[in-house]
């Protein structure tokens, strides 16, 4: 093993252990936030924003999206698309009276 790749493997290391922390302050945050007394639409959208963070987190650096190419790029783009679309739907649903009642 030549020292470039340990020092390669090392800067790779320190890399993930950042990430790490970063997860956990990330973590924490949400754990504070889950404790404050918010209206339900603002903790949903800080929930929803800190759980965005972390998944770009984990989707970059642990699965190594962020060195992929752009047909990766255009899937999670289509991906996410979906997922906003997902979400709205409820509401659309609900606004145009079309809700049942339970």
């Amino acid at each position: 093993m030549t020292s470039d790749h340990a020092v390669d493997i090392d800067r790779h290391v320190r890399v993930y252990i950042s990430v790490f922390v970063a997860l956990m302050v990330l973590t924490v945050i949400t754990v504070a936030i889950s404790r404050l007394h918010l209206s339900v639409p603002l903790a949903v959208t800080v929930a929803l924003v800190v759980a965005i963070v972390k998944g770009s987190l984990v989707a970059c650096y642990f699965m190594h999206l962020i060195s992929e190419k752009k047909l990766i790029y255009a899937v999670l783009a289509v991906t996410a698309a979906f997922f906003v679309v997902l979400l709205a739907l409820p509401v659309v649903t609900h606004s145009n009276g079309y809700w049942i009642p339970e």
